[in-house]
């Protein structure tokens, strides 16, 4: 690798851990959040929907934006956003993690759009450095609230300051995107378009927006993104459909005895807390999907819908031990956690790699911000889904004299 491109890894590396480390230490605060009564699941709508809603309007929008605008904007809304969910109240806490959810989704379609001019080597540091996000947000949550007892909102407040670091995208070399660009654009229009740096649009002009009414650009969006709906979109939107109500709906009520004569001698000795085995959960998740994200390109998967069949037998697996209470130690359940993190990192990696190599180089600044919306949409389901699933299943394990799940 070129000391070149390692900087442009290293750089899109930094973008994908800012981008999504404060969403990964949101929903590993849920619980501390909403507290025990509450489902988990009202976390992560807030903190999806949000996105979703960004995603699924930008592809008609963001072609008009400017890289250097939207670099800023993510700046300013994560700092506000961090900052409201510090605050106790529910409602201003709710607030700032839509702040925060807007900035994740706006930030992802935009450094999977700039993927498209640096290629495969920026795409295999964003993808790592999403996954790393998920190991230093859970992590190190755990181990300032955990373990150093820092106070919830102090802690909340330190991540804050993260997303400064988006501003290093001022030193990437705009020159790579003006000449991928530019060879994209017929002579005419290239001696007509004045581009700032990265102010670049999907596949049409400025020019050429001014030929269509508003109808026929949003009519030939919507095919657009029709023709992207089942090579790509639904196999991403399943499996995190999938792993999402396992994350926020069943984890929760995946516990054992800790203050109990039922207590393994088995039982990790960090679980001192209900909330611990919970917070344990995320992170092996996020450890799961760090090496799938990070390693994932070097064993390449074409057929998306394997990994979406796969993570519903995970799904499966883990409603059972909720209901049945099939295993009476966590070991095996931390290992099916892990497992469903590397699932969905591999489907997140791989769908976008199959875009990069198998789309016209015309279509793929669109079709990587576009697909982007699939992931977001399996969450939000996952998030509706799971206010009613995580009270049912907690509900019959309180029938079942297994009462943890309403403990802290």
């Amino acid at each position: 690798m070129s000391n070149k491109s390692r900087q442009v890894y290293c750089y899109f590396w930094l973008f994908g851990l800012i981008n999504n480390v404060l969403y990964v230490v949101i929903l590993s605060a849920a619980v501390d959040i909403v507290g025990p009564t509450l489902p988990k699941s009202l976390v992560l709508l807030a903190d999806i929907f949000p996105s979703l809603t960004i995603k699924l309007c930008s592809p008609f929008f963001i072609d008009r934006i400017k890289y250097s605008y939207r670099i800023w904007s993510l700046v300013t809304m994560s700092c506000i956003g961090m900052f409201l969910v510090s605050f106790k109240n529910l409602f201003v806490c709710l607030l700032g993690i839509s702040f925060a959810s807007l900035s994740s989704g706006f930030g992802e379609v935009t450094f999977l759009q700039l993927t498209h001019y640096y290629k495969q080597v920026s795409l295999n540091g964003w993808s790592s450095g999403t996954g790393g996000a998920g190991i230093l947000g859970g992590a190190s949550y755990m181990i300032l609230t955990s373990i150093f007892k820092v106070p919830v909102k102090l802690a909340l407040m330190i991540f804050s300051i993260l997303p400064f670091a988006f501003l290093f995208y001022f030193k990437l070399d705009s020159n790579d995107v003006k000449s991928t660009y530019q060879s994209l654009q017929q002579p005419n229009e290239v001696e007509d378009e004045q581009l700032e740096p990265f102010a670049v649009a999907f596949t049409h002009t400025n020019a050429s927006h001014s030929l269509y009414s508003t109808k026929q650009h949003v009519s030939h969006t919507l095919k657009r993104l029709q023709r992207l709906v089942f090579p790509y979109m639904l196999p991403l939107t399943t499996v995190y459909l999938f792993e999402y109500l396992i994350n926020q709906a069943v984890s929760p009520t995946l516990l054992f005895p800790i203050d109990s004569d039922e207590k393994s001698k088995s039982m990790p000795f960090f679980f001192h807390k209900y909330r611990d085995i919970y917070v344990t959960y995320g992170t092996l998740y996020q450890l799961g999907v760090f090496i799938s994200r990070s390693f994932g390109h070097l064993v390449r998967i074409k057929n998306l819908y394997i990994l979406a069949s796969l993570q519903g037998i995970n799904l499966c697996i883990t409603i059972l031990q909720s209901w049945f209470y099939l295993f009476h130690s966590p070991w095996a359940v931390m290992v099916v956690i892990f497992y469903e993190g590397f699932l969905g990192g591999a489907s997140y990696i791989n769908t976008f790699l199959n875009i990069l190599e198998q789309e016209n180089p015309e279509e793929t600044e669109f079709a990587m911000g576009a697909v982007s919306i699939a992931d977001s949409f399996g969450v939000f389901l996952a998030a509706l889904l799971g206010l009613g699933l995580e009270p049912k299943l907690c509900e019959h394990q309180v029938s079942d004299n297994r009462p943890w799940c309403r403990m802290e």
